[in-house]
């Protein structure tokens, strides 16, 4: 009986010059995108990341998503891989990549010439869905606090001060390579403690300022506020997290000119923005 799907993750990473970058694999000697199988228990997010760093030396911040591929692999198994388009942080040059078993090429090639140097049908399908994306986006992360103490279990007067549940804070650390994996530098919530300790994690380990706003707040909220904080989110140019409750979230929607997903506690709706206008979304859960 077939067993279930290999789960793996990659990018296909573009630089200016309209160029796509692909690797070699000497195993198969064929040309692909920089891709892998997830480790136990990783986010696909996260694995993507990674499996780009390790086959190119790159380290990326995922833009829009595209249609992943599903083929069948040895074992009578089928591979599925989660594919972004992709861009360097710092950094483009290869140069200077080592060669080893796994990979022992890397290079840029322009749009016709990746065509003809892939070896699979599917990767022309995704390179030919990509291509359109390529130009420079920032992501606008909407995100719902991790799992709090209930309402009923608080007995203080002040419900901002209501902290996370054991099970929230394990959904906080969870967040921290996925913000990352956007290169998320400005951190917007809400002044409530669930919603702080939700972003705090990554804050401590990134090092990016944490800006509190009582405007997001469930007591303090005013649509004025909100859409303001959108507004100006939206036309930045950092990839930035806003953090706040399910009472508030529809007005952030509403900003975004986007229908309400209805996040649960610690999942988070991912915004593909440029020049202002929303290019692509996808929602995501710390899981």
């Amino acid at each position: 009986m077939p067993g279930k799907d290999v789960l793996a993750a990659g990018a296909v990473v573009f630089r200016p010059g309209k160029r796509v970058l692909l690797v070699h694999r000497p195993r198969y000697d064929d040309w692909s995108f920089p891709k892998g199988k997830l480790d136990r228990g990783e986010h696909v997010l996260s694995a993507a990341v990674r499996e780009v760093e390790e086959e190119t030396g790159l380290h990326v911040r995922l833009g829009p998503p595209l249609t992943g591929q599903r083929y069948p692999v040895a074992g009578g198994r089928t591979k599925a891989v989660s594919y972004w388009v992709g861009r360097a942080v710092g950094s483009d040059d290869v140069s200077r990549y080592r060669s080893n078993a796994e990979i022992d090429k890397v290079a840029w090639f322009s749009f016709d010439d990746a065509m003809r140097k892939l070896t699979y049908e599917h990767d022309r399908v995704t390179l030919r869905e990509a291509y359109p994306l390529r130009r420079r986006t920032h992501a606008l992360v909407v995100l719902r606090h991790g799992e709090a103490r209930s309402r009923k279990a608080w007995r203080r007067q002040d419900d901002r001060l209501r902290p996370l549940l054991q099970a929230g804070r394990h959904q906080a650390q969870r967040l921290v390579p996925l913000l990352a994996a956007y290169d998320v530098t400005r951190i917007v919530s809400s002044s409530s403690t669930r919603c702080v300790e939700t972003v705090g994690p990554y804050a401590d380990v990134t090092g990016w300022k944490l800006e509190l706003e009582d405007g997001l707040s469930e007591e303090k909220a005013s649509p004025r506020t909100v859409m303001a904080i959108v507004d100006e989110l939206v036309h930045g140019d950092d990839g930035s997290v806003l953090c706040s409750h399910r009472p508030v979230l529809p007005t952030i929607f509403e900003g975004l000119g986007l229908k309400d997903p209805k996040l649960d506690t610690g999942a988070m709706l991912v915004v593909h923005v440029r020049r202002g206008g929303v290019v692509a979304t996808e929602v995501h859960a710390a899981r």
